[in-house]
């Protein structure tokens, strides 16, 4: 394929964008969906975690995209399915079995949605240097976020208004789905024709063309990802450098939501649209943005450290906020503004350890691990938040969270960055 010369603004925040749209779908509308029609948090955070799983155990297919068909040919196609999906998610919600189908139709959603993640970060690995990818690395986080904003932000707001307007969620919710599937088919058409054709991005040649030699490729490809030096240090790295965000994700919102007499802040669900979704999500947007600006200056050795404080340390408003109960929604968003922006800063650092990690001959499938244990290492302790929460309240929750930072910053600590990576060099 020949390479065709674009800038990649015309294609890195459309990507990511819809890489964004089905993870924050999955992971965080179908939270404040089903909490909107009655279900329990401890229900929620744990059949919503299990939706976690496809990312997790996606590096167990991600060979077959760097084998067979180009990254940009996943992509598109895989679009255009996820968008399908969104359409199936509104015509279940109307059924009695809606729990179950809705779940099922998530599930889908969520297989589809990894395997474009592996396709989407491969691609952006093949079509850019070194130096832009550290570049870019926060406007990659920062359109991705953008999907947060339109989702957890735009969408939860129009929900509630919506609910308002007609009395039913279950209506409001689906003219929600409905109204994302079609955008999100629009923007797929835009990439199936404006995608760059890198050069690099070609099937990997299979020996002798032959099913064996493919399985035997397959498995060296796997298994060249454990063979990496300091290998067990890496993973306990992934696994827990989300650990205490991986517990706060699944119940901030039903704080959010739930009444002042239950230990929440009692907001509704547009004011939730209005204060988690857009201000907080604008923040860690921002935040996104200058931490790859900050890598790019000074390289993540240096960043490293600053980077990951600034991720975990406010992440005591939230225990401020259960404990006193500010009644302006002002207070709130300011609240939620200071630790998503933190969280901004110190995501960069971690999608620049992975990128680090995945250097090589294999950087699509090796990237797609790192990101495999990076689900797992949100998806378990998301499972039981829920029941913990209901145990401790959520005060006490909230102290345990700030306790969860340590095994963070224990692994960080034993991380090891090459000099100078990621530093744009000098022209």
């Amino acid at each position: 394929m020949s390479a065709v010369p674009r800038s990649p603004w015309g294609w890195i925040p459309s990507l990511y964008l819809l890489q964004g749209l089905p993870y924050v779908v999955v992971m965080t509308l179908s939270v404040v969906m089903y909490k909107n029609l009655g279900l329990s948090n401890t229900d929620i955070a744990l059949y919503t975690s299990w939706l976690y799983l496809p990312w997790v155990i996606k590096p167990l297919w991600s060979p077959l995209i760097e084998l067979l068909g180009t990254k940009r040919r996943w992509i598109w196609a895989l679009q255009f399915v996820v968008g399908a999906l969104l359409a199936g998610v509104a015509l279940t919600l109307p059924l009695p079995n809606f729990f179950q189908m809705s779940l099922a139709v998530l599930w889908l959603m969520a297989f589809a949605s990894a395997s474009h993640d592996i396709a989407a970060d491969g691609f952006y690995m093949l079509a850019l240097k070194t130096h832009q990818q550290a570049a870019f690395v926060g406007v990659r986080s920062t359109f991705y976020r953008v999907a947060n904003i339109a989702g957890q932000g735009g969408l939860v707001y129009l929900a509630g208004e919506l609910t308002e307007r007609t009395g039913s969620p279950v209506q409001a919710w689906q003219t929600v789905m409905a109204a994302l599937a079609v955008v999100f088919v629009a923007v797929a058409g835009y990439h199936l024709l404006r995608l760059p054709g890198p050069e690099a991005d070609a099937p990997t040649a299979l020996p002798a063309g032959s099913l064996s030699g493919f399985l035997r490729e397959f498995g060296r490809v796997f298994l060249a990802f454990f063979r990496k030096p300091a290998i067990l240090v890496i993973v306990g790295y992934l696994l827990l450098y989300r650990f205490p965000e991986a517990q706060l994700l699944k119940l901030a919102t039903p704080f959010l939501l739930d009444p002042v007499d239950q230990g929440g802040l009692g907001l509704s669900t547009k004011e939730v649209g209005i204060a988690y979704g857009t201000v907080g999500l604008i923040s860690l947007t921002v935040g996104g943005i200058v931490g790859g600006l900050v890598i790019a200056r000074v390289g993540l050795k240096k960043a490293l450290w600053p980077l990951i404080l600034a991720m975990h340390v406010p992440n005591v408003v939230f225990l401020a906020m259960a404990m006193s109960h500010p009644g302006s929604l002002w207070i709130v968003c300011a609240a939620l503004a200071v630790e998503q922006f933190g969280y901004g800063l110190g995501f960069t650092a971690y999608l620049m350890v992975m990128i680090l990690v995945a250097e090589g001959p294999h950087k699509t499938a090796h990237y797609a691990i790192c990101t495999g244990f990076m689900a797992l290492g949100m998806m378990l302790p998301g499972m039981w938040s829920g029941w913990l929460q209901d145990q401790l309240g959520y005060v006490n929750f909230f102290v345990w969270v700030l306790i969860a930072t340590l095994p963070s910053f224990a692994m960080t600590a034993l991380i090891r960055v090459p000099e100078g990576f990621g530093k744009k060099e000098a022209a």
